[in-house]
């Protein structure tokens, strides 16, 4: 690959601040590895003069959470004309927002849970849905402030002002029932004949449930890759993250998260999210299922520069209808 000089835009001031600079440090390193010009920013309010300045070829978009993966900073580098890496500004602005991702996804035949956007406030008054059901802010990522209610939880019924949930951050809150089953998520990589997913993981956390402390502190959970699932079921789950990475018009890499009820079989199958700017860790799941699929770190860094560089994100578009 020709040798560039790259910005890697990380940290900011997300809730994921924390892991955007583990991911930005280790795709630089990655990069510098390979020959190339790096610099590193962490992101401030000066961002576009820090990039204007520093004069990029592409920048290497390590953020996660919200101004990085929502479309602000993705429509800033569209009016300064830098390439980037992963979605342009439209696709991240869906993908972000948890209910925007279902009206995109699910007249497509991708299958969602069903919920609904509640008041926080309303919640100390009654339940919005039968217990068990799941609470979670519409447009964080890694588990940001999810809590699931259940009818024997401590949050009490109802949930108690006092009780420490997202309620107690957010205005507002995505209620879903709760899917029993298994943690299920697939990776899909841009190449140059479309988009690929890689296999299908498993995660088991060794107690609760897969929430940001499960995500990012390493012994908290398992994960099994590929996942011991029936041949069926990973196909399946795989065919649905790459349509979803289609519709939403993803670009670089996503990834698509599922919860599988393993009773009702492919009935049970559900999208939870898709993440257009997805970990890059020693403990995330992307470097993990490429390295399965015998793509080194390296040059899974480098094959979503080439892909930026290609023109392929940026365009505020989504790419197609899915069904192709």
């Amino acid at each position: 690959m020709q040798k560039y000089h790259i910005v890697v835009l990380m940290g900011g001031w997300a809730h994921e601040r924390p892991v955007s600079l583990m991911s930005g440090e280790g795709v630089a390193k990655a990069l510098e590895a390979r020959g190339h010009r790096v610099t590193r920013i962490d992101m401030d309010r000066q961002v576009a003069a820090r990039i204007a300045e520093a004069a990029p070829d592409v920048v290497f978009n390590a953020l996660h959470g919200v101004p990085g993966e929502d479309g602000t900073v993705q429509g800033m580098l569209d009016l300064m004309g830098v390439p980037y890496t992963h979605s342009g500004l439209a696709t991240s602005v869906i993908a972000i927002d948890k209910e925007l991702t279902k009206q995109a996804l699910v007249p497509h035949g991708i299958p969602m849970p069903g919920g609904r956007i509640v008041e926080s406030e309303s919640l100390y008054e009654r339940d919005p849905l039968p217990r068990p059901y799941v609470l979670k802010p519409v447009n964080e990522g890694s588990s940001v402030g999810v809590a699931i209610v259940t009818e024997g939880g401590n949050y009490g019924n109802p949930i108690a002002r006092a009780a420490k949930g997202p309620w107690q951050e957010f205005d507002h809150l995505l209620a879903e029932p709760y899917i029993r089953g298994r943690e299920l998520t697939v990776a899909v990589v841009d190449e140059a004949d479309g988009p690929r997913a890689l296999t299908v993981t498993e995660l088991v956390p060794k107690s609760g449930f897969y929430d940001f402390d499960a995500k990012y502190t390493d012994g908290l959970t398992e994960h099994i890759c590929p996942a011991q699932v029936p041949e069926h079921i990973a196909r399946l789950c795989m065919d649905l993250a790459v349509r979803a990475h289609r519709v939403l018009g993803c670009k670089g890499c996503s990834r698509t998260d599922f919860r599988w009820d393993d009773e009702q079989g492919e009935d049970g199958l559900f999208v939870l999210e898709t993440n257009t700017q997805p970990g890059m860790t020693p403990l995330s799941l992307v470097p993990e299922q490429a390295r399965h699929c015998g793509m080194s770190y390296e040059d899974l860094v480098e094959a979503i520069v080439a892909n930026a560089l290609a023109g392929r994100n940026g365009d505020g578009g989504r790419a197609d209808d899915g069904d192709g």
